[in-house]
């Protein structure tokens, strides 16, 4: 078998399939076996990178991070976006264990964590292995936040096995020894899309940073040896030299069609450029943009207006005229063409209004009231849309070059802030300072003081659908809270997800998380 055939035998065997089922797993096995020398572990290696692309790119862990919050809303619209009410469940906290969200989720990151280890029994570098590690640790550290308990099998040689479930300590535990004793191996400096030593240490950072919530997420203490480590984290990554928080006007670079060669703050992203490999980077536009913008998407989610309410005028972040190598677009009135839409839209090329399309006469004018139905007037209008990347007009078709943010340094700073005001080594002047230098540069006015309220809400001005605020919220004890759209308070239990039913029924060492 060559290595092209064997690496699409992978792919087609574990895509979308619970890695505890023993016939599939005997498959698997069966024709890795067979493949024996030919297997090139280069080609593994990058499907292991591959494997994070289905959760990450403002799909799977994405939804799950942010429709579950405050900035972020899947609404049905009429007829569209329902399916079976999945996107209203996670918004609502109303999912159970058969959500789809759910049991792809968990699959696709244990898929990624199957892939890393794959590549660690055929021979790899001291660097392959590395990089390998670091991306199972990520897996295991996103199933952790999510599901409080990780699967994981140690043994790749008998699939007869169940994985073993690693519960919240051990998980903890073997991630933080991972990470450490793969850091010597890992590049100190390389492109962002390749593992490295700065991305080790900012997982890290939100490992330790969210070590109490994990192991108790309705009273989370914050150990001060904890925070310590965050700190000194993040001093490292800062003495390296290797980024700046993005000068003012700048901030979109981290997020352009060329991001891998712009972008001062990118620590680690995900590999997408056109005719080469990547992932559904197009969906950031496609699931938000209507269907008379240009390019048209799928006119589906949307943020709330209480979210949009936290900047002041002014903040970049908000949205600006964004010029970048890949807008062909001839903007004559140099309009918004990133950030958050609100209000009348227009045709980028001949900065013509824009109508609904039915009724057609209506104007598309994307509204700050929203409801978890929309109907009526405005169906196709309720709900101030997102476009953190610029889009990629370069590429008339396939692959967008974007590559998809994981890990950037203004939430290093912002971490080590919060890290300080939690009890770490350090004054609130530090912590202070060190979010004025993130403001400052957005075109926001500085901070005189600084509370933990004030960073929550920062962190969600920065960090706006980049797949955090779930966590964030849970470790500032606000995810439960009733919201604009979700007026009621949630159950405690909420603060993890079920393990999907399908898993349990295949896997006899999963038990289901309590209140499900």
């Amino acid at each position: 078998m060559n290595t092209i055939k064997l690496y699409r035998t992978i792919l087609l065997v574990i895509a979308g399939l619970s890695l505890s089922c023993t016939d599939l797993d005997e498959q698997l096995r069966s024709e890795l076996e067979q493949g024996g020398t030919d297997v090139n572990t280069s080609d593994l290696l990058i499907g292991a990178y591959l494997a994070l692309n289905t959760p990450y790119q403002q799909e799977q862990r994405w939804v799950l991070e942010e429709i579950s919050t405050d900035a972020a809303i899947a609404p049905t619209r009429g007829g569209d976006w329902d399916d079976n009410g999945m996107h209203r469940a996670i918004h609502l906290h109303t999912w159970n264990a058969d959500n789809a969200y759910m049991n792809n989720t968990f699959v696709n990151l244990l898929t990624a964590q199957f892939q890393a280890s794959n590549v660690l029994r055929n021979n790899p570098t001291a660097q392959q292995a590395a990089e390998a590690r670091f991306i199972r640790a990520l897996s295991m550290f996103d199933v952790l936040n999510l599901w409080g308990v990780v699967p994981y099998r140690e043994d790749l040689d008998d699939f007869r096995t169940n994985p073993t479930t690693l519960q919240t300590q051990e998980a903890i535990d073997f991630i933080a020894s991972e990470l450490n004793a793969i850091m010597g191996d890992l590049p100190s400096s390389s492109a962002a899309y390749v593992a490295n030593q700065n991305a080790a240490r900012t997982l890290l950072m939100k490992l330790y940073l969210n070590k109490g919530v994990f192991l108790n997420r309705e009273n989370p203490t914050f150990e001060a040896a904890d925070m310590n480590q965050v700190i000194e984290l993040a001093n490292q990554i800062t003495a390296s030299n290797s980024y700046t928080v993005s000068a003012p006007g700048r901030y979109f670079d981290n997020f352009a069609p060329n991001n891998h060669a712009v972008s001062t703050e990118n620590i680690f992203t995900l590999y997408n450029e056109n005719g080469v490999r990547g992932g559904a980077v197009d969906r950031t536009w496609n699931t938000v943009a209507h269907y008379n913008m240009v390019p048209g998407g799928w006119n589906g989610w949307c943020t709330l207006s209480d979210f949009y309410d936290l900047y002041d005028e002014g903040d970049e972040r908000l949205g600006i005229y964004y010029e970048y190598p890949a807008d062909t677009m001839s903007n004559p009135d140099r309009r918004r063409n990133v950030g958050f839409f609100i209000g009348q839209q227009y045709n980028m090329s001949t900065g013509r209004p824009l109508n609904a399309r039915n009724p057609s006469s209506q104007p598309l004018s994307f509204t700050r009231e929203v409801t978890i139905r929309t109907s009526g007037a405005t169906l196709e209008t309720a709900g101030i849309r997102v476009m953190k990347y610029a889009f990629d007009y370069s590429v008339l078709s396939g692959q967008r070059n974007n590559d998809w943010v994981v890990f950037r340094y203004a939430d290093v700073l912002l971490m080590q802030a919060e890290a300080i005001l939690r009890g770490g080594t350090g004054t609130p002047a530090d912590a202070l300072a060190l979010v004025n230098t993130i403001r400052t540069n957005r075109g926001a006015a500085p901070f005189a003081t600084l509370s933990l309220d004030d960073l929550i809400d920062e962190r969600g001005r920065e960090l706006y659908w980049e797949g955090w605020r779930r966590q964030d919220l849970i470790r500032f004890g606000k995810f439960l809270e009733p919201g604009q759209v979700r007026t009621t308070a949630s159950e405690p239990h909420r603060l993890v997800y079920p393990i999907p039913s399908q898993q349990i029924a295949v896997n006899p060492n999963l038990q289901q998380n309590p209140g499900y």
